[in-house]
């Protein structure tokens, strides 16, 4: 098989893979998490600001509890992530089947909070019960909220498509015949969970979402959390962009559960009052990374494009896109570049999109491991925010610093490359 040959079957895989129901409802979930997780950000962003002398001036204005307030939002929005990503990726699956989604997604959460713990144990040994304990709610709890919302998801609409369930006249409002058909799928599901639940407490003395931690969560955060596994996710989201295939989203549906939850776990040690620089336990590869380092002016980091395009261009046809790309990708928007130079199947173009980032991953890897960067907690930033601002307001003038280098190191690598596209465009438009 030539090479040819593999990557157009590589292709033609990876887009068949996108449109797969269930990677459009993970995708689509997880995006609907966005405002949680970013108005989350904010109110940690306000308790944690890098600027030398922040903290105590704030507590000499509002006391020495002043972040109390603060840390309760972001424990409304990080710590209950699993149960907000059951509730979305089960509305997504459940809307996309044309099926009741509001109600598939409420069976979903309820199945999830059957199968997690229901009770804590308090730091003197009392065990609490009645309780919906944020460990399991939050990111400890992501692979088993998008298995459970899958598998409900799914069985939900099989029961709604082949009308199993309780029937009613066609007299009766229809707000109540709804309730009715989601009795029957409501007793598989409460049964089932309850069984697994059961199973788990009498052979394994732990609950479901304990379980699929130590089995699948972890391995795969540890996977995630390496050199080779970020170069994978730079490189990876870049040969399918460039194929045309949306890389960040395709990708980012995949991996974007686990990321989250890398960071959410370095967030854990920040409250138990641990530093995450040099701490053996603090996770490296995690969702700000990727989207503000790897990311930074878009994917393959078309800003340092740009920049070298500004340089260098000669002809009318790459000046003119330059001007019209620049000011979206300051913001991270590069979908004119993208499609409209177009980088897309773009001969010229390919080794540089695909380098730069896994360079940018190379860096920003090894100054975390170095202790330049510290490793990023639950924090984050819009992801419209322009390069150097969003390094710094994430790990200060180190993070500025980084995302500078990226960006100088892109406009480098680019560089030949815009100057033979360039030439090329000179020549068609002599012609």
């Amino acid at each position: 098989m030539s090479k040819q040959v593999f990557f157009d079957k590589f292709i033609e895989f990876m887009g068949r893979f996108a449109e797969l129901k269930a990677i459009v409802a993970l995708r689509d979930g997880f995006i609907m998490t966005t405002p949680f997780t970013i108005c989350g950000s904010v109110f940690l962003l306000i308790a944690n600001l890098p600027i030398p002398g922040y903290p105590a001036f704030m507590a000499s204005i509002f006391g020495a509890n002043w972040t109390v307030p603060l840390n309760q939002v972001a424990g409304a929005t990080f710590n209950i992530l699993a149960l907000i990503c059951v509730l979305t990726i089960s509305y997504k699956y459940c809307e996309a089947e044309g099926c009741d989604a509001i109600m598939g997604a409420i069976m979903a959460m309820s199945s999830f909070l059957i199968l997690t713990a229901s009770s804590i144990t308090s730091k003197s040994g009392e065990i609490v019960n009645d309780v919906i304990p944020k460990l399991w709610a939050g990111s400890n709890g992501v692979i088993t909220a998008i298995i459970v919302g899958f598998a409900v998801s799914y069985i939900f609409c099989y029961c709604e498509k082949n009308n199993i369930g309780i029937k009613m006249p066609d007299s009766v409002p229809t707000g109540v015949t709804k309730a009715f058909s989601a009795l029957i799928p409501g007793l598989i599901f409460f049964t089932s969970t309850a069984i697994i639940y059961a199973l788990c407490q009498f052979f394994a003395h732990t609950t479901f979402p304990e379980l699929i931690f130590k089995i699948l969560q972890t391995p795969l955060q540890n996977l995630s959390d390496t050199l080779i596994g970020g170069i994978v996710i730079a490189g990876l989201q870049s040969i399918l962009f460039w194929a045309g295939i949306h890389g960040p989203n395709v990708v980012g549906g995949v991996v974007n559960p686990v990321l989250i939850a890398n960071s959410l776990d370095n967030q854990s040690l920040v409250n138990a009052g641990m530093q995450l620089i040099g701490n053996p336990h603090a996770k490296i590869i995690t969702c700000q990374v990727n989207d503000v380092f790897i990311k930074s002016g878009g994917c393959g980091l078309t800003l340092g494009f740009l920049i070298a395009s500004f340089i260098s261009a000669k002809s009318q046809q790459l000046k003119s896109i330059t001007k019209l790309a620049f000011v979206p990708g300051l913001f991270n928007i590069n979908e004119p570049v993208i499609f409209g130079l177009p980088i897309v199947f773009n001969p010229y173009l390919l080794v540089p999109f695909i380098l730069v980032p896994i360079i940018a991953m190379i860096i920003t890897y090894f100054s975390i491991i170095i202790g330049f960067m510290s490793p990023f907690d639950a924090v984050q930033v819009p992801w419209t925010t322009p390069a150097i601002i969003a390094g710094f307001l994430l790990n200060g003038w180190h993070g500025a610093i980084i995302q500078i280098i990226n960006l100088i190191m892109a406009t480098l690598v680019y560089f030949p490359f815009v100057k033979a596209q360039d030439k090329a465009y000179l020549q068609e438009e002599s012609n």
